[in-house]
């Protein structure tokens, strides 16, 4: 056992912006490092501080994916000891309690899956369309295309939406780790987006008038100068069952990169509002120069360190901006890998690289 191994991993779980990335990513490098963790002080940064249902089905999707133990899983703890087993590839289903992310759950074992050393498939049901969680569009078409630049296959199939607060979503992810097609994982530089090539706003409105999806798409075309007849405003079939929810899509597809930003429909928020939201969000993005997006550039993190400390080189990417969210899981990355997280400023954007401790 590497000295690595036996370390324990000791995390406080106020740090930075104190939320519940810092447990997810806790469990991830403790189940690829088979060290130990130690979290105290979980979500102390949030307004209902310790472990929620949707933490807890991270903790117990860890616990099944490595034959792992874990002590203080309940709801409202605040402290975690989690010793994990040996991560074992193979079928998994996990339930996600009323509309809790499938997508934060799914990030919390895919790191160890994608290190194991055969094909995985990961049943999730619960929400794919959250607020303070990537949506599956994001997940499908921004973050695994890159997650298969690293070597590693990751296909995602989304069987049934499931918005807050009613859930019932479902989706698949199938992974197929280096190890098993006798490839290493090799890390790749983003720098630069590259030409856009095509770019679209999607509504669902499953479950509420259809005039909501409507007035969105409108105020989005009339801003982005989007057209239907283009293509460029879309209303993707939806299912009464998948309701009631909304979410207004904008997706930006580059040579090297697709970006996707997200915006969910409120009962205090009128269509044109959310289109407004989204709006700004996506001329942020086109105002920078950096590659990936705020979201991105924290989720595509962990896999790249991944890559960085098994292949020994140094991978590095721009993005838009770095947020405390990002801030608070290079710290915690850096705690739990021997590698090392630099950010620094360049012209319109900043600069991340991670290289080997």
């Amino acid at each position: 056992m590497t000295e690595l191994a036996v370390t324990p991993l000791t995390l406080d779980g106020s740090t930075g912006e104190g939320g519940g990335q810092i447990l997810r990513t806790g469990l991830a490098l403790s189940m690829v490092t088979g060290r130990p963790l130690h979290i105290t002080r979980i979500r102390a940064g949030r307004p209902k501080p310790g472990l929620m249902r949707q933490h807890l089905a991270c903790v117990q999707a860890a616990v099944a994916v490595c034959g792992g133990q874990a002590e203080g899983a309940e709801l409202n703890s605040q402290t975690l000891v989690f010793t994990p087993g040996v991560v074992r590839a193979g079928d998994y289903r996990f339930q996600i309690a009323t509309a809790g992310s499938c997508l934060l759950v799914l990030q919390t074992v895919l790191p160890a899956l994608m290190l194991a050393d055969a094909p995985s498939q990961v049943e999730l049901m619960g929400g794919t369309h959250n607020p303070m969680a990537p949506p599956f569009d994001f997940l499908e078409r921004a973050f695994a295309p890159l997650v298969r630049r690293l070597g590693v296959g990751l296909e995602l199939e989304l069987k049934r939406r499931g918005f807050f607060p009613a859930g019932g979503g479902e989706l698949v992810a199938r992974i197929t780790p280096t190890a098993s097609t006798q490839q290493p994982l090799v890390p790749v530089d983003v720098l630069t987006r590259g030409p856009l090539q095509n770019a679209w706003g999607e509504a669902l409105a499953p479950g509420i008038s259809r005039g909501v999806a409507v007035r969105e798409l409108q105020t989005l075309g009339q801003r982005m100068g989007w057209t239907q007849e283009s293509g460029q405003l879309r209303q993707p079939p939806t299912r009464q069952n998948e309701g009631p929810g909304n979410a207004l899509i904008a997706t930006l597809e580059h040579a090297h990169i697709t970006e996707v930003f997200c915006q969910l429909g409120e009962r205090s928020l009128s269509a044109e509002q959310v289109a407004k939201r989204l709006v700004d969000e996506v001329r942020a993005y086109q105002r920078s120069a950096g590659a990936l997006g705020p979201h991105l550039a924290d989720q595509w993190m962990l896999p790249l360190a991944l890559a960085v400390w098994r292949s020994g080189q140094t991978a590095c990417y721009t993005c838009t901006k770095v947020t405390p969210h990002t801030e608070t899981n290079a710290q915690t990355i850096a705690l739990g890998l021997p590698v090392r997280v630099q950010i620094t400023p360049v012209e319109r954007a900043m600069h991340v690289e991670i290289a080997p401790a």
